[in-house]
Order: structure tokens, then sequence, then C-alpha cells
């Protein structure tokens, strides 16, 4: 907790560091900055009690563990290497599962595969892994889904990494697919970053079934990122998240956005309250 607040941090990477490609360790350093992300790390592994203790001293009451399945971009962070992290402390730590169509198939059955692990939540990676996610490919996942209340975090917007292509991160790409599955939660991680911050700050605050994840977005310039929007409004469908390792400390982010002047309420629900609305297979203590 940060000031009495319960903080979930619902954008975080831990992988196996030797599955990675060079451009992602590049980018954690730069990005953290002087948080000292690898103390949590023993050799190329994280440690499960390590990286609980880190992010308790951040002030992280629970966070969600992504993993990726990136091979022309980031590498394969496979969800076997996270789940000894939310096994050594379920009460931390949910996983969230991963499909790239061009690895796994039958796509439906490998969403089953990662849910019986654990995994809360799905993430699709379309900039990494070039597809679009308005693809009817996907549907089958999305109804499944749907019908498990699973919800799906996509990201959006631009990515730095060589290998992706920027043009599947744009969030128009999801409309259909929005409009057809209403009872599905659509998460934008990243709330549209480079130039599609409206459109998705427009599907959000239009879409009952569509959020914004803040995952790497320095708080302090989100009245900028979304200055046609009202960020007060705005901001009742946003979740926190960082993209950890790639940022300067959870609780840097949080006190900022602290520092935004929002509604009490409105605070509280981006930093728990709307991720607790969304993904509904966290613990029920949060």
């Amino acid at each position: 907790m940060i000031n009495d607040r319960t903080v979930i941090d619902a954008h975080v990477h831990a992988p196996v560091l030797s599955s990675l490609r060079p451009a992602w360790l590049t980018w954690a350093d730069e990005f953290s900055g002087d948080h000292s992300w690898r103390n949590a790390y023993r050799g190329d592994r994280p440690d499960p009690a390590a990286l609980d203790a880190l992010l308790h001293s951040e002030g992280v009451d629970h966070a969600l563990l992504f993993c990726e399945y990136s091979p022309r971009a980031t590498g394969v962070q496979a969800i076997e290497d996270v789940v000894p992290l939310a096994q050594g402390s379920p009460g931390r730590f949910s996983l969230v599962a991963n499909l790239n169509p061009h690895i796994h198939f039958p796509l439906v059955g490998e969403l089953q595969r990662q849910l019986d692990l654990g995994a809360v939540a799905l993430k699709l990676h379309p900039v990494h892994g070039c597809f679009d996610p308005g693809d009817k490919e996907l549907y089958p996942v999305y109804a499944r889904c749907s019908d498990l209340g699973i919800p799906v975090i996509l990201h959006s917007g631009t990515s730095s990494f060589p290998g992706s292509r920027t043009s599947c991160g744009n969030p128009e790409l999801l409309l259909d697919a929005i409009d057809y599955f209403p009872e599905l939660n659509f998460i934008f991680a990243h709330g549209g970053r480079g130039w599609w911050y409206d459109a998705a700050a427009f599907m959000a605050q239009t879409k009952p079934n569509v959020w914004l994840d803040l995952a790497g977005l320095p708080p302090k310039k989100l009245p900028e990122y979304y200055r046609r929007f009202d960020l007060a409004r705005i901001a009742r469908k946003m979740i926190f998240g960082t993209d950890w390792p790639g940022v300067p400390g959870v609780r840097r982010n949080v006190e900022a956005l602290m520092g935004l002047g929002l509604p009490e309420d409105t605070l509280t629900g981006v930093l728990a309250g709307n991720a607790r609305r969304v993904f509904t297979r966290l613990p029920s203590d949060l």
C-alpha cells in the first residue's frame, strides 16, 4: 500500500533473462534509471522471494506477471518461467497468458493450457507478434475468454523493439471484436501510445468493455497525452500498470499519479478498484 491505498500493478515483466533478445535488456536498463530491478534476480532468473520483497518495498500489493511469445522482437518469455513466482507468492502475483497465432495452434487449446496453469487474463502482443488482433482467427479465443470472464489485454500503440510491426498496434483494429463481444473486457496496454491516444481514449469513453492500461506512460504526461479529453472522466476507465522493470520505480509512478489532482474515488479506482472489477480471478482479499 502507498498512503493507505491498495496498489495493483497490472503490467509486470519478470522473464528469464537468457530467453530475451539484447534489445529487451537495453530497454529495461535504460528506462529503469536508478531503480535496482536486477536485485530481484539470482543469475538470469527472477527469485520469487526477492521479487516479492522488492515489489513490497515499492508499495505493490499485487502484480500481474506477463509472459510473451515474440521471437521476432523480444524473445520467448514462456509462461512456465513465471509460474514459480506465482506459486511462491500467490498473494502477491497472478499470471497472464499469452498467445501468438504464428506459434500456437490450436489457439483455444493453448489458451486453456495456460489458464490451467493459473492465468487470470490473456495478453496479446500484435505489434511484436506481427498479427492483426481483429483477425477472425482470434474470435474463438475471444469467445472462450468471454464465456470464462477472462479479460484480454492488447498492446496498443508503438514499440521501439526491432522486428515490431507498428501498424498492428492500432486500437481501431479491435472495433468489430469489441462490439461483437460486449461482455468481454478489452484493455489497451499503453493507452494507444504514440499517435493513437485519441482513438484508444475515445473507445474507452464510449465502449463499456474497453479500458486503458497506463504501463509505460509517465503519469505526469497523462494530461498532455489525453489533452482532448476530460482527464478525470477518462481516468475512470484507467488501470494502473508500469511495464516493470522498464520504469524508475513503481512508487514513483504512483506518487506522480497522486499529484494529478484526480477525485479520490477515481484515483482509488485507477490504482486498484478498476483492476479488481476487470480481473475477476484476482485473490478475493485484495
